[in-house]
């Protein structure tokens, strides 16, 4: 999309975080063209916290933000949703530290988006286009990004469980790919890691509505909605997470049993070395990642 794009009305929702199990409400707002992603806590004051690197605070289990002590926990699957329906600029009010998990995946967040609408901004969007590759290593785990044209992102996991193994997923988000391939796809946890995770004060408002629950041979609350849900889950938090780069990617990303903390890290070094990407606008008829809105677009400031 050639130009920049926010909601078009304000919407809401109300839910629990998942490893605070606090109770929160979330709003997200329109936005003038520029502003990005905008977190305000209103319990706060109205404290900004911006979705960019620099506030990177927390990414083990989750990717959380802080500015001056004030910490937005758990952003990854809005900001995926965000990036996943082409939303540039927006403000997310929460009266709580951490957003709300609603179901685990990103869909609710995009239904709350379509349910607001989006609106075509007079500011031409800006990518963040690859120019050199840039590989992590980590042990046996990886990241790199390519140049590319489009948007696109391979990840592979590998975990020990018999459902899981070794599962691939690539993408290309472009035509809609977002919404029906990555947005459903939900968090999961084990019922075995269960208490460890309780005792670090973690998964507190975990529950079978809201992740997948792995028992030692299957899971407790079947159906999964894809055969490889999994995979595709980390591909979400991935796009989450490079979403605080502050602007859409042309490039291509692949990962290998990656997490919260190389997504973020890779973030960081690109951001650190300006010979690895350039800023650049496309034009209308270009081959960029889209996204097909059923409400109408209007066009404004």
């Amino acid at each position: 999309m050639k130009f920049e794009h926010t909601v078009r009305a304000a919407t809401e929702c109300k839910g629990v975080g998942l490893h605070s199990g606090a109770p929160v409400t979330l709003r997200i707002l329109p936005a003038p063209a520029g502003t990005g992603i905008l977190f305000r806590r209103v319990d706060l004051d109205g404290f900004e916290v911006e979705a960019v690197s620099r506030n990177v605070a927390r990414v083990s289990y989750a990717t959380s933000l802080m500015k001056k002590g004030v910490l937005i926990s758990t952003t990854e699957h809005l900001l995926s949703a965000l990036i996943g329906t082409g939303i540039d600029n927006a403000i997310v009010e929460l009266d709580n530290l951490e957003l709300p998990i609603l179901d685990g995946s990103a869909l609710p967040f995009v239904e709350l988006i379509q349910k607001g609408g989006v609106r075509r901004q007079r500011r031409e969007r800006r990518y963040f286009k690859i120019r050199r590759e840039l590989e992590l290593r980590e042990g046996g785990k990886f990241i790199g990004i390519y140049p590319s044209d489009t948007h696109s992102v391979s990840y592979v996991i590998n975990f020990s469980h018999s459902l899981i193994g070794k599962q691939t997923f690539c993408v290309d988000l472009s035509d809609g790919n977002y919404v029906r391939e990555i947005a459903p796809a939900r968090t999961f946890g084990s019922r075995a890691d269960e208490q460890a995770m309780r005792n670090m004060g973690l998964i507190r408002g975990a529950s079978t509505e809201n992740c997948i629950v792995l028992t030692r041979d299957g899971i407790e609350n079947p159906p999964l909605r894809f055969e490889d849900e999994f995979v595709r889950h980390k591909v979400l938090d991935l796009i989450g997470d490079l979403a605080l780069l502050g602007k859409p990617i042309l490039g291509s990303v692949v990962a290998d049993r990656a997490g919260h903390a190389m997504h973020t890290a890779l973030v960081s070094r690109l951001l650190r070395d300006h010979t690895l990407w350039e800023e650049t606008t496309v034009d209308d008829g270009a081959h960029i990642p889209t996204v097909r809105h059923q409400t109408d677009v209007e066009q404004v400031v």
